[in-house]
């Protein structure tokens, strides 16, 4: 990677430098032509350049991100986190274009007109930005467009806050004027700001939404902070003495939040304690468990499940449901007699634990009508781990399609990316019409990894990264 070096900074309200950062905007407004290729350090500050007020100035979703970067400026030092490079510049003086830019932007309709009547035009400048190794830290300059750096620093390409096709995709949507092409998550995302400040739930989700908009790289197979609990799963199951009973609970209230996460939907009576049933599902298929936290499952684990679920559920209800048992260690022949006899899935916390961070990983992925043929009579944990496997390796087909329409870099009909798949090492041979319904998954409004044009040609839009070493142990 070539090292550059960089004397100048230029200097941004702190809410533009972080609309940059977030890769949800690309364009600023100098005050002067600038030329192509040049470089900047961007040096955030809390100047203003008309005479509107923040919140009109920017679009309400980015408002409480534009604060929360004003309030972050330091008196004492300035820091600055990215540097960018000049891709392009024009001049903007109609009118009539300016509702749709906005748009496009991070700035309010008010605010370009504002500012095209203050100085009669508007330069656009089009960034490609960076983040820097290391913040730089220097002292507050008196407010001017460009600032001499105390001293030159070296930076490299290595780390785009856009990759090259996500930057080509907004730069020509802008430079063509094209409306967004989801405004309804826009919307959403924008509904969601205020919550970020306090749910980390929301904020999860609204990562999300960005991603799908293309205003930030997909994360690379990272589970969110919030879901720190999944990694205690395993831990709560097997380190339980036998009779601790707040323990015991501790790993049932996991077991529901785990099962909860994964997609289903259970009665909240059911939670265990003296002659309660520990679990039971009521939906999208009925399934009755129990939860055995200590170092093994106990001999008498599967009649406690065949009375209690009987006695709760009716026998007709009961015989029709998945019956499981979560507990650690190699079930007795007694308890693996009874679970064959009764048709009862065992499982250990681990395997649960995986599945968990499974669909944390990749939303969506674990079908629970698939999953529930991998829970037959006896002990399940390498089923399981198959039917893992193979939602690896259906994601890891998935993202080698995706790149192969990266690496085209334009739009494609089906029949062409046959000839290109079997030329590509795939992973697996596939039918044309295996081809096409994944196309048309991957296309979906719901997913996002591909475009689809009128005419059933297909192009890229996102990444879907699957880790090629994956493993959930």
């Amino acid at each position: 990677m070539n090292q550059l070096s960089i004397a100048t900074a230029f200097c941004l309200p702190a809410p533009d430098i972080e609309a940059l950062n977030q890769g949800r905007n690309i364009l600023v407004m100098p005050r002067i032509f600038m030329g192509q290729g040049r470089l900047f350090a961007l040096y955030p500050t809390d100047i203003e350049f008309n005479s509107l007020p923040l919140e009109q100035y920017y679009r309400p979703g980015f408002i409480p991100t534009a604060k929360q970067s004003i309030a972050e400026l330091n008196q004492d030092k300035v820091k600055i986190k990215v540097w960018a490079k000049c891709e392009d510049c024009q001049t903007l003086d109609k009118p009539e274009e300016l509702e749709t830019l906005s748009k496009l932007t991070v700035w309010t309709a008010a605010a370009l007109h504002k500012t095209l009547e203050q100085r009669g035009h508007i330069f656009l400048a089009y960034f490609r930005v960076y983040r820097l190794p290391q913040p730089l830290e220097i002292d507050p300059v008196s407010n001017s467009q460009f600032i001499s750096l105390p001293y030159a620093i070296t930076v490299d390409e290595n780390q785009a806050i856009l990759d090259s096709n996500q930057f080509e995709t907004l730069y020509r949507k802008i430079l063509n004027r094209q409306p967004p092409e989801h405004p309804e998550l826009e919307e959403l995302e924008n509904a969601i700001a205020q919550l970020t400040l306090t749910d980390p739930d929301a904020q999860f989700f609204k990562d999300q939404i960005q991603t799908f908009l293309g205003w930030k790289p997909e994360q690379r197979c990272k589970i969110s902070e919030n879901l720190n609990w999944i990694y205690t799963i395993n831990q709560l199951g097997t380190t339980a003495e036998g009779g601790n009973y707040e323990k015991g609970t501790a790993f049932e209230k996991i077991v529901h939040q785990s099962l909860n996460f994964l997609g289903f939907e259970l009665d909240q009576n059911a939670k265990g304690g003296a002659g309660g049933m520990d679990l039971y599902c009521t939906k999208p298929y009925p399934m009755v468990g129990e939860c055995k936290a200590g170092q093994s499952i106990p001999a008498g684990a599967t009649q406690e499940l065949i009375r209690l679920g009987g006695t709760h559920l009716g026998q007709q209800l009961f015989n029709q449901a998945v019956k499981l048992i979560i507990g650690p260690g190699k079930p007795t022949p007694q308890v693996q007699k009874s679970a064959q006899e009764f048709k009862i899935s065992i499982i250990n916390p681990m395997t649960l634990e995986k599945l968990v961070k499974l669909q944390a990983q990749y939303p969506g992925s674990v079908n629970l009508f698939e999953l529930k043929d991998y829970l037959q009579a006896g002990q399940m944990d390498d089923k399981i781990n198959e039917y893992i496997e193979m939602v690896v390796n259906r994601l890891k087909l998935r993202s080698h399609i995706i790149q192969l329409f990266k690496q085209l870099n334009q739009p494609i009909n089906l029949d062409n990316l046959i000839g290109a798949y079997s030329f590509s090492n795939p992973p697996q041979p596939l039918e044309r019409e295996q081809l096409k319904e994944i196309l048309i998954e991957l296309s979906s409004p719901l997913t996002g990894y591909l475009g689809r044009t009128p005419d059933e040609r297909f192009y890229f839009l996102r990444e879907l990264i699957v880790d090629q070493s994956q493993s959930f142990d």
